[in-house]
């Protein structure tokens, strides 16, 4: 019975995809009007995405009724679309066309018609757009990015060793609670699940192994053969939290869950840099950069200069030495050999680190698209909890204030409270509500500080009013992914005290966690993290806190993804294994968007990946339905990629001018619509080639991380599971650990 059942989930997952597939790439669309036209609609050219609102242009073709030959033109659109990022894709809500243009004259009432018509129709028949091929072809001259400021970027503590071992952080002095539930006391400002037993011991439990100190920070020992009788219902409570009936998955192999590691204690935010032995390098084609080949860390040698590099929550970091004294270098000040790396090969996952790379101008594009949701004026509301009477401390350079004993984001301003939940903002006369939705959010939240505990929510916009519903939407800064110079970056890099009263309540941290940026799934917890360490042991019978997942990794509603790094020997940004990505989407809107939690496992297959070798092109892994063939970058050097076979039905573009062109892929060779709706070739020296060129490449490769994300969504064999909660979430104070005593 679980066999059939893990094989109709397996196809039900598979289904999902190939729906989701099925609205993607399929350009162009068609539209038939209501005169019998046939309007082709080709691929949407965005020219900018900012919120909500998409403005693009793309070819479109007429064949009146009657005539036999089809006139080519070009219309602009200014859409207002939502964006489901979980699936990386958007849908057109409503569009208006405030120019057509056709070379040559053609009849008014055609342009008036045509206008009504895609007004009508394009939001349904354009469906589910990949948002990956709209980055990819975004320009990001003229998408102004939303930078960041003032981070910290100095290092954490950052060890290094050459044996299997785990770097188990505690927010400060450890804090002792009563368990009732183990009948011991348990550490609380921590992840991880620490007890101290009757014996008068400290036991850790992670990855089905049991470890002992004399106090809680440590020297921890192995101990699973002599592990107290009373600490097997710890075991059970941990294992069932992180098992596949709770909607974990676990896909390392034997060898992994009985790797026995060393226990590294911290008090403050640290980072573990390791190897397998010493460590082993590995030479990068046409580079001087070795990397570290028997670490899951991202360790490069630059063998010219012989200085190490690291990249930690992604900032680069360079020591003359592995276990010495690192310092921060600015993406774009790495060695140019950096942006050489190429794609396909095992290291080209920190591509979107390096500055100037496709990677990194994608990613962050990617980074100023919102999760978009309507919300209901009438219904949505939310709660929050104080531990005690509601206490404010300013927001330093503002005239905000913000609570500091809640595990929810609330500031005042004036005399008015307003509180972000799950990406909504809410408002209210009295700290304690009762909430209602904001229709306008103070001026004052974009001059909040990255030192201050709440700046990630002045990444949460209100974007549009109506008597019944409100538009709102949070780019990913409120998940703490910040656009920092030519990059992201994961967290403001600052430490924020936590509150520690009655209850607990952890702040987001940058360190610690071995975050890794992958395009498909954002940011992941690192490779030693994988195999059930994490657990908020306080609070049994809810794993990781219940509907409570972040403090440490940002909102109350979020914990990134694990990311399986072990040793990779391929690449493509790392289609690697991710399990427990746990995003909870807003339950106040009247559509899509239930509230729900979206459990994506990608195995450690290849996905059908297969090796080519060119000459041209070095060895890489290419898609069976996708060929190299990128042109060279404008610096001479070939881009090894993955573009896709030519769609002959999807060549056709616009410039910003209005002229419209097509690819003959027969010949290689671009035309010109003219005057006379007939095609006239391009001069291969025209001016106008290298941006077509590039088009075509971006189009390519945008099409190309689509089936890439697709197919990976494919392989997941995860089960989802859906959860009910009250409106507003919180729910009285289920986001902290209850302290005994004042």
């Amino acid at each position: 019975m679980k066999i059939l059942s893990k094989i109709l989930m397996m196809c039900g997952v598979l289904l999902a995809v190939n729906t989701s597939r099925a609205g993607q790439g399929n350009w162009p669309k068609v539209i038939t009007a209501n005169d019998g036209s046939t309007i082709k609609i080709y691929e949407l050219q965005p020219e900018s995405f900012k919120g909500n609102v998409l403005k693009a242009r793309a070819a479109i073709s007429v064949l009146q009724n009657g005539k036999t030959d089809p006139i080519f033109g070009t219309f602009w659109a200014v859409a207002i679309v939502e964006t489901d990022r979980d699936n990386r894709v958007l849908n057109i809500q409503s569009v208006k066309i405030p120019n057509i243009k056709f070379p040559g004259q053609v009849d008014d009432n055609l342009v008036g018609n045509l206008k009504t018509t895609l007004e009508t129709q394009l939001p349904q028949v354009a469906g589910d757009i990949s948002l990956d091929e709209i980055l990819a072809s975004l320009d990001q001259n003229q998408q102004q990015a939303k930078l960041s400021r003032d981070l910290d970027n100095n290092p954490p503590k950052i060890f290094y060793v050459s044996r299997p071992s785990i770097l188990v952080l505690i927010d400060g002095e450890p804090k002792l609670q009563e368990n009732k539930e183990w009948n011991l006391q348990a550490v609380i400002n921590t992840p991880f699940t620490i007890v101290k037993n009757n014996d008068g011991k400290f036991y850790l439990y992670g990855s089905k192994h049991w470890y002992s100190a004399p106090s809680a920070t440590g020297p921890y020992d192995y101990t699973n053969d002599n592990v107290p009788q009373n600490l097997q219902k710890i075991q059970t409570a941990v294992d069932e939290a992180n098992s596949s009936n709770a909607g974990y998955v676990d896909s390392a192999s034997a060898s992994q869950q009985n790797k026995i590691s060393d226990i590294i204690v911290s008090t403050k935010p640290a980072e573990l840099v390791q190897t397998n032995g010493q460590p082993s390098f590995t030479p990068i084609d046409g580079t001087s950069l070795s990397y570290v080949s028997n670490s899951s860390n991202d360790i490069f040698l630059d063998n010219s200069s012989k200085q190490f590099y690291v990249l930690l929550s992604g900032r680069w970091y360079t020591s003359p030495i592995l276990d010495g004294r690192w310092q921060y270098i600015a993406a774009n000040s790495l060695p140019a050999d950096f942006a050489k790396i190429p794609e396909g090969s095992p290291k080209d996952n920190v591509l979107a680190s390096v500055a100037g790379t496709d990677a990194a101008r994608e990613a962050v594009m990617d980074a100023q698209i919102p999760q978009t949701a309507k919300v209901d004026r009438s219904t949505a509301t939310t709660s929050v909890t104080y531990d005690g009477e509601p206490r404010f401390e300013n927001v330093q350079g503002t005239d905000l204030q913000y609570g500091v004993n809640t595990p929810n984001s609330v500031i005042r301003y004036g005399n008015t409270y307003y509180c972000v939940d799950k990406g909504v903002w809410f408002e209210s006369q009295s700290p304690n509500g009762p909430w209602a939705v904001c229709t306008e959010r103070p001026e004052e939240v974009e001059s909040i500080p990255p030192s201050s505990p709440v700046y990630n929510i002045k990444y949460v916009y209100i974007y549009d009013v109506t008597p019944d519903y409100i538009y709102m939407g949070y780019t990913p800064g409120y998940l703490n992914t910040f656009v920092y110079g030519p990059t992201v970056v994961y967290g403001t890099g600052f430490y924020y005290d936590p509150w520690y009263y009655g209850y607990y309540y952890p702040r987001p941290w940058t360190w610690g966690f071995g975050m890794c940026y992958n395009p498909w799934a954002g940011w992941c917890m690192g490779f030693g993290y994988s195999f059930g360490w994490f657990h908020l042991g306080v609070n049994i019978g809810h794993p990781w806190g219940g509907y409570w997942g972040g403090g440490w990794w940002g909102p109350h509603v979020y914990r990134p993804p694990y990311i399986w790094n072990s040793y990779r020997s391929y690449g493509y940004y790392g289609n690697n294994f991710y399990r427990n990505r746990n995003t909870y989407v807003n339950n106040y809107t009247t559509n899509i968007y239930n509230y729900r939690r979206d459990v994506v496992t990608i195995d450690n297959r290849r996905n059908n990946f297969n090796r080519v070798t060119s000459p041209a092109n070095n060895s890489r892994y290419q898609n069976s339905n996708m060929r190299p063939g990128f042109n060279n970058r404008p610096n001479g050097n070939v881009q090894p990629g993955f573009q896709t076979r030519p769609n002959p039905q999807n060549n056709v573009y616009s410039d910003r001018n209005g002229n419209v062109f097509q690819r003959n892929y027969q010949n290689n060779q671009w035309q010109q619509r003219q005057q006379n709706q007939q095609w006239k070739p391009v001069q291969r020296n025209a001016p106008q080639i290298q941006n077509l060129n590039r088009q075509q490449q971006m189009r390519d490769r945008g099409f190309m991380r689509s089936q890439n994300f697709q197919q990976a969504r494919g392989s997941s064999v995860a089960p989802s599971r859906s959860f009910s909660r009250p409106s507003g979430g919180n729910g009285g104070g289920g986001g902290g650990f209850r302290r005994r005593g004042r």
